[in-house]
């Protein structure tokens, strides 16, 4: 009896020990246990996660015109941020320098509205003569190739005449006037987005920074929008400065080149600088095509384009890199491939906010990575 004890109770022992040795190995290697999935869970978590950007996609199309006024709002506001904060030390409420900025932004646009109104009234009154100009231009060197079928009677006659263009005009007439109204509302949004947003942006931040519960996590938070805020800050101040002399310079090329309406072009050159490669591509085509419209000579109506894409290129690839520095640079792949998407997502809205989200996204990845990587010994 004793001995029959003795073994049941050492039998007992012997369990209890395994197990106790199974649940400290499980202990010590946790990672061993979690690392056990098969081929058809990495399937599974895959498919789920691009189930979830499809439907994020689809949800950011679908809602566009709300979300293009709020974006812009924010980074906009992003931008003023700085400004924001200095009326802010001067003793001025917060609601207040909300609506100074808002309103000078405001009056900004209306002036630059109200300055470029005459020249695209002008160039509206000589289109149909341009695109006469341009017919008699173009006709001979599209002539030469002959499995595109065209001849002069093509533009006299057909869907390619003159006439047709005039009477489709009113087409487009309605349908631009049918997104007139959609576009009120956008710049009603957008504006009312902006002075909340301004008037309300450190609750904002506030709110965000106590969402994390640990300290080191707060910290990251507090670190990342003040470099959110600098970073666009400091972007759209230097760019706005070197692509204003990238305008002044295409206006003068505009008129030494004996362009109509430099002025004009010297905004668009301007505005296009901020969408880089498309920008850049379709002024200097437009700027060809308006060249040989405007002179005889193919040599001196390619001579605009040619001195605003070296100038274009000057400043891009010698004078930024050199006022920026490494601080915001930015792969060129990868903002071609932002651009292109956000174009296709949002339009020519979208095409403008392509940097600035690249921006806030480089810097909240480079604010949360760490920064300190163990390089791995590559062989000889």
């Amino acid at each position: 009896m004793n001995d029959g004890s003795k073994g049941s109770g050492s039998s007992q022992e012997t369990t209890e020990a395994r197990a106790t040795r199974v649940t400290d190995v499980r202990r010590r290697a946790p990672h061993r246990v979690k690392a056990r999935k098969t081929a058809l869970d990495l399937a599974m978590i895959w498919s789920v996660i691009g189930i979830f950007v499809i439907l994020a996609v689809t949800a950011i199309q679908l809602a566009s015109s709300v979300l293009i006024p709020i974006t812009l709002a924010v980074v906009v506001g992003l931008i003023l941020g700085l400004a924001a904060d200095r009326l802010g030390a001067l003793g001025i409420p917060s609601m207040l320098s909300a609506l100074i900025l808002t309103t000078l932004f405001a009056a900004l646009i209306f002036f630059i509205a109200n300055t470029l109104i005459g020249p695209l009234s002008d160039l509206a009154a000589s289109a149909p003569t341009m695109a006469e100009k341009a017919v008699d231009r173009i006709l001979p060197y599209l002539q030469r190739i002959k499995w595109l079928h065209i001849t002069s009677a093509s533009f006299r006659s057909g869907p390619m005449s003159m006439e047709a263009l005039i009477e489709n005009s009113s087409t487009v007439l309605s349908t631009v006037a049918a997104r007139v109204t959609p576009a009120v509302v956008q710049t009603l949004i957008f504006f009312a987005a902006l002075v909340l947003f301004l008037g309300s942006r450190h609750a904002i931040r506030k709110t965000l920074i106590v969402a994390f519960r640990d300290r080191a996590r707060r910290l990251a938070a507090i670190r990342t929008f003040n470099a959110i805020e600098q970073a666009l800050g400091f972007y759209f101040a230097t760019a706005s400065l070197l692509y204003a002399v990238v305008g002044i310079s295409m206006t003068i090329i505009a008129w030494v080149g004996g362009l109509d309406m430099p002025v004009l072009w010297g905004f668009f050159a301007f505005l296009s600088s901020f969408v880089p490669f498309l920008g850049v591509a379709a002024m200097t085509t437009a700027l060809a095509i308006a060249g040989l419209l405007t002179h005889d000579s193919l040599l001196f109506g390619l001579l605009p384009a040619a001195a605003f894409f070296a100038v274009h290129m000057v400043m891009e690839n010698l004078v930024t890199p050199a006022v920026m520095g490494r601080r915001l640079e930015i792969n060129p792949f990868a903002v071609f491939v932002a651009i292109i998407f956000w174009t296709w997502l949002w339009g020519a809205i979208g095409a403008m906010l392509a940097v600035p989200l690249s921006l806030i996204a480089i810097t909240i990845t480079s604010e949360l990575l760490p920064q300190n990587r163990i390089q791995p010994n590559l062989p000889d």
